[in-house]
């Protein structure tokens, strides 16, 4: 013990110092012996360290595969566990034996043991904020506190935490970043929310205070406002300047920043571009970052994730596992801001698509369907075009229940919204009318889905008010076409089906179509002609004065007679086959159905007869005088 009092009252270093630099930590040196030396240390292998001192070392501490021979005298009078387990193997095996130690749970390593040993052995370590946090973890480790010497490596670490990084923005970021590996001992002294509530102060600081410099640089002005991005002046960062840095932090520390800063009322858009940043830097594109992925194509591909590194143009990219993409996931989910249109439509559809696949909660898939439910007359049909995954208990193509219980959230929404100014009321219409329009196009999509239910798809037809559609041609088609992929389907199904489409909510071309459609029941061919009959009806009764108008629409009314006429035929037709095949006894009972439908027809026949040989033609006041004058001359 004399020796090492001696060498350091010689030496002049009883007074360690940590110095903030910015540079590498220690400089190496190679002695004539090869061995590769740095300031304090001799590295003879990558797994031996050895003190450099003339002093032959008296113990051996093993931390994470490396051995480093070092001496008991300045390593214990700094660090109260190592006195606490040296006093315990000499009591064991004697004070002059060579001491054996292990630390296989100290925080950072054995990088974070070497510098705590250089510190005990009076070299001046070089502190910065890459590793201050591992510094102060391995210093509350080895209980390297005041009540052992004074200025000891707890006490600098600290004040260098508050004083250096708790003033800078970008080291209270590369802080959380060092802390990422240092759980739980970051989280129990402290460092993971000191930094959080740094950065969150900082990100909430109006942008005209913010130095460019001071925001890390990343984007210079001139490029943000050539993005579209709001700058206040030609020298400011755009609101949004603390998104990027704070992207590159672990999902935990990230929510607990993006949390801080709602604490601290940032708006609520700033916070959705942070989730929309973060998940475009963390996620895959398996169904969330590329609109026109696999599964938007009916595949299914292979779901890869990859983590991008600090670097913006060298990232390093790294395969992570489900769990990971499914916690990534839900903690995005969870801090998904409330007020509407913080996030786009579209991100939220894809981050359904990804929660379905990584299998996340399900309480946390509904919130998100209820943010897509808010807006959901933003959606396009790419992006509600969502593929059944192979585990999914139905066998059709797409996720037809999905979309039905988006409908029914943007239903629920819509209708306890109502009662508002008239302004609102006109905005209520046109989302309605929007989404009835994308639902048209989605039925019309996944009609041709052989395995699509006839029960899922009627009730996705049948999920909005009547008033949703004022035109219902687009159901038509979708209807037509679902017949159309489904010819097995029965005359009591075909009915059933086409109960969700008002004929008389069908344009001209479209009556027209459905009259000569073979797969639409009979009944409702009927009622596609019976429509049309009353609308040229009334159409007759409002005519004005050109007679011209008046043979076209007699002409037209003929050629519905006509088909009229030739439908009845085909009926009678079928009636008399079917009289010839029943047997005698059924014959009773068949005229009475025959009497039946003759009386039926009878009154469709007298409902379809228009009088318009003689069309009334309603003179104008100007045009009666004048042949009043004719007259009396």
């Amino acid at each position: 013990m004399n020796q090492w009092e001696a060498m350091e009252r010689e030496n002049h270093v009883t007074e360690r110092g940590l110095v903030p630099v910015s540079a590498g930590d220690v400089q190496v040196q190679h002695d004539h012996g090869g061995a590769a030396k740095t300031d304090g240390f001799v590295r003879r292998d990558q797994s031996c360290r050895y003190a450099s001192s003339d002093i032959p070392s008296d113990l051996l501490i093993k931390v994470g595969g490396v051995n480093f021979h070092v001496h008991k005298h300045p390593m214990v009078t700094r660090s109260a566990r190592l006195a606490r387990l040296v006093d315990e193997a000499s009591a064991l095996h004697g004070p002059d034996a060579v001491t054996v130690l292990e630390l296989p749970d100290l925080p950072g390593g054995h990088g974070a043991f070497e510098l705590a040993a250089k510190f005990c052995y009076g070299v001046v370590v070089d502190i910065t904020a890459a590793n201050v946090a591992v510094l102060r973890c391995a210093a509350e480790y080895l209980e390297m506190t005041e009540e052992m010497e004074e200025g000891n490596l707890a006490f600098r670490a600290e004040a260098f935490l508050s004083y250096v990084v708790a003033s800078s923005w970008l080291d209270s970021v590369v802080v959380l970043r060092a802390c990422e590996g240092l759980s739980p001992w970051a989280d129990d002294l402290q460092l993971v929310r000191r930094c959080s509530e740094s950065v969150a102060a900082k990100a909430c600081t109006s942008p005209r205070a913010v130095r460019w410099a001071y925001a890390g640089g990343r984007t210079s002005p001139k490029k943000t406002r050539a993005a579209g991005t709001s700058t206040g002046n030609s020298g400011s960062p755009p609101a949004d300047w603390w998104v990027d840095d704070v992207c590159v932090l672990r999902i935990d520390h990230f929510v607990r920043v993006v949390t801080a800063v709602q604490a601290r009322g940032m708006r609520p858009d700033l916070i959705g571009a942070a989730v929309t940043r973060y998940a475009s830097k963390w996620l895959s594109s398996a169904g969330l970052l590329n609109k026109e992925s696999p599964a938007s194509h009916g595949g299914f591909g292979v779901l890869q994730m990859v983590v991008a590194g600090e670097g913006d143009e060298d990232d390093t990219q790294t395969e992570m596992t489900a769990s990971e993409q499914r916690r990534i996931t839900e903690s995005l989910i969870s801090i998904i801001p409330p007020k509407k249109d913080c996030v786009s439509c579209s991100f939220l559809l894809r981050l359904i698509r990804l929660a379905v696949v990584l299998k996340a909660a399900p309480a946390l898939v509904t919130e998100v369907e209820k943010h897509v439910g808010a807006q959901l007359d933003q959606a396009a049909l790419p992006d509600i075009l969502v593929p059944s995954y192979p585990y999914a208990r139905s066998e059709a193509a797409y996720d037809v229940d999905l979309v039905q219980r988006l409908v029914e959230q943007f239903v629920v929404q819509e209708q306890s919204g109502r009662g508002k100014e008239k302004q609102e009321q006109q905005q209520h219409s046109s989302k309605v009318l929007s989404v009835a329009s994308l639902i048209d196009s989605y039925l019309s999509e996944v009609s041709r889905d052989r395995n699509l239910a006839l029960g899922k798809f009627q009730a996705l037809a049948e999920s909005l008010p009547e008033s949703a559609r004022v035109c219902h041609d687009g159901l038509y088609r979708a209807v037509d076409s679902y017949l159309k992929a489904h010819p097995a389907l029965t005359e009591h199904e075909r009915k059933r089906l086409c109960r969700a489409v008002d004929c008389g909510k069908l344009s001209r071309e479209v009556r027209t179509h459905a009259a000569q459609n073979e797969r639409l029941p009979l009944r409702v061919v009927v009622q596609m002609l019976l429509s049309e009959q009353a609308k040229m009806a009334g159409a007759l009764g409002r005519v004005g004065r050109k007679e011209d108008d008046v043979n076209a629409l007699r002409l037209e009314v003929e050629s519905v007679n006509a088909k009229y006429m030739e439908l009845q035929r085909e009926v009678e037709l079928l009636q008399g086959q079917l009289e010839r095949m029943l047997p005698p006894s059924a014959e009773a009972k068949q005229q009475n159905v025959s009497a039946g439908w003759t009386s039926g027809w009878k009154k469709l026949g007298r409902l379809g007869r228009i009088q318009v040989e003689q069309p009334v033609v309603t003179a104008a006041p100007d045009e009666t005088r004048r042949r009043r004058r004719n007259s009396a001359s």
